[in-house]
């Protein structure tokens, strides 16, 4: 007997939702579709308002940069239809955004099973407490450029002229393959290899861009004041100080500089006496702040392994762990820096085609992984060095001789 008509209608209706929802939602066949080289689809958008913790409206303290100063600009800001110029302070900016996805995929490090390179740094002791002991390729300030990886050494051995080495800085953007291995968050995030002399010098721009930007600012110019007391109220006006070691101070004896090489210094230099504060820029009351992110897969389209549907597996294995370090760092509560814990509100996610644009439901963390281990999954069916292929354990190196008599001469702390 068949259903009644209003029920098949509304059984239909069901359906019908149901595939207009899977048709929101992120696949890996969706993303692998939409790398491809002769595809038209854009990338992701997200945008999120972010809420104080004090809640809208509470200071935040933007990140300093040199000379004392906050990264100020002009936005657009408002609704489509009414869009004005305003002023707008950076909170935090596009290079930190990325240190910070980075810090959140080595925290997934064991979880998602990808590839790391340390520098073990534990046979330099001694070494001050604040040094880490392991120096993580998530923590590179340059990615597979850096410095730290150029002077290392791999089983006694440069590790710029191992097998391993001379892969990682011989690749480029459309010699993938090592860094797809090693590396594959400098695929996402962008690199350059500026100190590689007369080598590649190749470069990659970033397809993975995010920053948190503050919008029409009460003000800027606020100072943050105060006053370092002292129980004792200690008066001193000069003292002399060992170079190396604020700990290590005199007195100047019968009003004359010791007979030695310590600096003159205040009191106040190392901490003691009454000490005010007026030069510290104050935290910032914002009228909204926004966080933007933006994969683009016309960026990733550069990331070239081979014709077909490899190139296609390749950078949807890295829209993928964009993703997961999106929802790793930002899918909650957050807190950037004294001062500055930030909450998500209504985050809009935003598939860009090329005929329209699609909203997505933001997966949660689980998805997200999910997502990615399916990716890597297919990429390394696909003959890609990655998923299974990739190394469980981290490679570990160490510093060459001139790099550690660098650290001992920075901190020459007794054995």
């Amino acid at each position: 007997m068949g259903l009644p008509a209003l029920e098949l209608m509304k059984l239909e209706g069901e359906s019908k939702n149901e595939e207009e929802t899977m048709a929101h939602n992120i696949s890996v066949d969706r993303i692998v579709e939409a790398c491809g080289d002769g595809a038209q689809d854009g990338g992701i958008t997200i945008r999120t308002a972010l809420e104080p913790l004090a809640g809208p409206g509470a200071p935040v303290k933007p990140a300093i940069y040199a000379g004392g100063a906050y990264q100020l600009d002009r936005r657009w800001w408002g609704d489509d239809g009414e869009r004005r110029p305003v002023d707008a302070v950076v909170i935090d900016n596009v290079p930190s955004q990325a240190n910070r996805l980075e810090a959140a995929l080595e925290g997934l490090r064991t979880e998602l099973g990808i590839p790391e390179i340390v520098l073990e740094l534990s046979g330099q002791e001694p070494l001050p407490a604040h040094i880490p002991r392991r120096l993580s390729s998530f923590r590179f300030p340059h990615r597979q450029a850096d410095a730290y990886l150029r002077d290392a050494m791999l089983d006694g051995a440069a590790f710029p002229k191992s097998e391993v080495g001379r892969a990682i800085f011989d690749a480029t953007a459309d010699r993938p393959v090592a860094l797809l291995e090693w590396f594959p968050q400098a695929l996402l995030f962008g690199f350059w290899q500026s100190h590689a002399g007369k080598r590649t010098q190749a470069k990659l721009a970033r397809s993975w861009t995010s920053e948190i930007v503050g919008f029409e600012p009460a003000s800027v110019e606020g100072k943050q004041l105060g006053l370092k007391g002292d129980p004792m109220n200690l008066s001193v006006e000069e003292i002399y100080v060992d170079p190396n070691d604020d700990m290590d101070w005199e007195l100047p004896k019968d009003g004359k500089k010791p007979d030695n090489d310590r600096k003159r210094k205040r009191l106040a230099d190392i901490g003691h006496g009454q000490v005010p504060v007026g030069d510290t820029l104050a935290a910032v009351s914002c009228r909204e702040i926004r966080q933007q992110a933006t994969v683009s897969f016309a960026g990733l389209r550069r990331v070239w392994v081979d014709a077909g549907e490899t190139n296609a597996l390749a950078r949807a294995l890295l829209v993928s762990l964009g993703l997961v370090a999106h929802v790793a760092a930002f899918g909650r509560f957050f807190s950037l820096r004294s001062g500055c814990d930030l909450r998500p509100v209504d985050p809009s996610w935003t598939w860009l085609g090329n005929s329209k644009d699609e909203p997505v439901e933001p997966p949660t963390l689980e998805d997200a992984i999910s997502l990615f281990r399916a990716c890597a999954e297919r990429a390394e069916a696909g003959g890609l060095p990655v998923g299974g292929r990739w190394a469980s354990e981290p490679l570990v190196l160490t510093p060459k001789k001139s790099l550690a008599e660098a650290i001992r001469s920075t901190y020459p702390l007794d054995e």
